[in-house]
């Protein structure tokens, strides 16, 4: 691996629309040991953006032009369609690569990217921030203490109301553009399960297009069967019209509700930058519903407050691995299970049959399974 002497790691960042601007330049920027050195955009209104809330980076008009410019790390943000050909470059020049999801189109493609990094000494760490969510932890954390037993079952849903769909590469019909919500928000519920129930055996799918208007698939629900016996539910919909419970988690002697949706993209959204101690805190009333069972079946109810969310976590963890301290916060191998996952997804809604993964698609490491 590229020796990175004692000093900040030079970042370029790839990309300055919704993602780069709110999910990685101020994470970066906050993160000691990295140094938002350049950001590469065309747009001359987003280059006039990055310019004024980062006026220490150079901006560039294109990809080519920071591979050759002796940076540490290339973070690439940018549409889906051009993940795989930017990383394969920014590989390809020995940066180390931070991609955001999904890393490929296909767990093939994926497989031969870190393959690729693996030939030039170098990390390609995919970026699945929501790990770090608050709901998420909590889940993780309660899974984990043994109050609700074993846990045999995980329902995840992100579900939006979208009429008309936004224009643009998400909902392109367009299959190259790698848009629609299995692709999109599929990613993150998908990396969700694995990494709480453990591998999956088994994939059985609904993909739909349910708006006239949009070309990509919006309703997309899958069941998830593992190899420990319990199942996963995950649902992300651009055209659900209620609010449904963001996650829920049942144990042989109990369970636990969450309602509340993690804050941090609306926080940095609206130009709050990471601070310690208060970041990621949930306000009162978003707390998780526990509900526990004895064994002479008396149920007893409480709350459970919302850990906090740590997007920064990721960022930290990075910054310390490509410099050779310890291991990437996400591994590669992780993506290419979810891929896997979703490539069976996909070949289950169009065949409206259940796929089997042999070997199954697991994490490296799945802390409660």
């Amino acid at each position: 691996m590229p020796v990175i002497a004692d000093r900040p790691s030079s970042v370029v960042l790839v990309g300055f629309g919704l993602a780069g601007r709110v999910f990685h330049a101020p994470l970066i920027d906050t993160t000691p040991g990295l140094l938002l050195d350049a950001i590469v955009t065309s747009d001359p209104e987003r280059q006039a953006t990055a310019a004024a809330a980062y006026p220490h980076a150079v901006i560039y008009d294109n990809p080519e032009q920071a591979w050759a410019s002796g940076h540490d790390v290339a973070i690439i943000a940018t549409p889906n369609r051009t993940h795989a050909p930017f990383a394969r470059a920014a590989l390809g020049s020995r940066l180390h690569v931070i991609l955001d999801k999904p890393i490929a189109g296909s767990a093939a493609e994926a497989q031969e990217l870190a393959e690729l990094a693996s030939a030039n000494d170098v990390l390609l760490i995919p970026y699945q921030n929501r790990r770090w969510d608050s709901d998420f932890l909590t889940a993780m954390a309660v899974a984990r203490d043994g109050s609700i037993g074993r846990v045999h079952r995980f329902e995840s849903r992100i579900e939006r109301m979208r009429v008309t769909p936004k224009p643009g590469w998400k909902s392109s019909a367009d299959a190259a553009d790698l848009g629609g919500m299995l692709l999109d928000l599929g990613a993150h519920v998908v990396d969700q399960a694995l990494r709480l129930m453990g591998p999956v055996s088994a994939v059985y799918a609904s993909v739909r297009t349910v708006r006239d208007v949009s070309g990509s698939d919006d309703d997309v629900t899958l069941f998830l069967t593992h190899t420990s016996g319990a199942v996963s539910q995950l649902v992300v919909s651009q055209i659900g019209a209620f609010d449904s419970p963001r996650m829920t988690i049942y144990g042989t002697t109990g369970g636990l509700r969450i309602d509340a949706t993690d804050s941090q993209e609306p926080v940095l959204a609206s130009g709050v930058v990471p601070v310690e101690g208060e970041w990621g805190l949930e306000p009162a009333g978003t707390e998780a519903a526990l509900r526990v069972c004895s064994l002479d079946n008396v149920v007893s109810e409480t709350t459970v407050p919302l850990q906090h969310g740590d997007w920064p976590a990721f960022y930290r963890e990075a910054a310390a691995a490509v410099r050779g301290h310890g291991a990437p916060p996400v591994l590669v191998e992780d993506a290419i299970a979810n891929l896997r996952v979703i490539g069976a997804a996909r070949e289950s809604g169009l065949a409206n049959a259940v796929v089997s993964l042999d070997p199954p698609a697991g994490h490296r490491a799945s802390p409660t399974s």
